[in-house]
């Protein structure tokens, strides 16, 4: 019922468990098959996709442009994009298959976000994150996207983006398109633990302002770096 779209640049490093997690819901047949969108990578990655059976899609990296080549590539009715970082909760499944029955044809659904972290300031942004979904029903490409390909194909999918291509179909989704499923998917912690637990949020916040006032996203993803 499900092709899995993950999006990699030299993802070696965090590949392997996000496809583990997803082998349960392979082997009861809900997810299809998982389509690995690489940008290029020179690493281990393709090796790792090729070893666990998913179809690779070669293609020019941008993240936007790589999700939009995954989606074209699926054959599932339901599409789930999902980072190379992220490992969704066990028991996933059990949510995204009640999310599918009932309002999976007119709606998309995220998952809650979480950390690698066991430190306080790790579960001090998850609240964070938690209130930007509630309040602006907002969540990012590390949540997890999970939408029927009718859908996806209606709203015109990935914008060939850089950067903000998740904001960008979030957007046209809307609130009243979207659900939050009460599973984790749970996101490496590095980039905060190097860009800073304040720092980066900050700056991701600026980003999105930036967005939101016009700016291309080209532009922003120099400034992103």
């Amino acid at each position: 019922m499900i092709s899995v779209v993950i999006p990699t640049l030299n993802a070696a490093d965090t590949l392997v468990p996000t496809l583990s997690a997803l082998v349960e819901a392979a082997m009861r047949g809900l997810v299809q098959e998982v389509i690995i969108a690489d940008g290029g990578s020179t690493d281990d990655t393709l090796a790792i996709a090729d070893d666990a059976g998913a179809v690779i899609v070669r293609c020019e990296k941008g993240r936007g442009n790589q999700l939009a080549r995954g989606a074209r590539a699926a054959r599932a009715p339901f599409l789930l994009f999902l980072h190379a970082d992220t490992i969704l909760a066990k028991g996933w499944e059990h949510e995204a298959l009640r999310f599918m029955r009932k309002d999976g044809e007119r709606k998309a659904a995220y998952f809650r976000f979480a950390l690698d972290e066991t430190r306080k300031r790790g579960r001090f942004l998850e609240k964070l994150v938690a209130l930007r979904c509630h309040l602006f029903a907002l969540p990012y490409g590390d949540q997890g996207l999970l939408i029927s390909k009718a859908l996806y194909e209606k709203l015109g999918g990935f914008k060939p983006l850089p950067l903000m291509e998740d904001v960008d179909l979030v957007g046209r989704l809307k609130r009243r398109r979207l659900v939050g499923l009460n599973a984790a998917a749970s996101t490496s912690a590095r980039r905060y633990r190097t860009g800073g637990y304040v720092a980066r949020p900050l700056r991701n916040l600026f980003i999105l302002t930036l967005w939101k006032l016009g700016v291309p996203a080209k532009r922003l993803a120099r400034l992103y770096g």
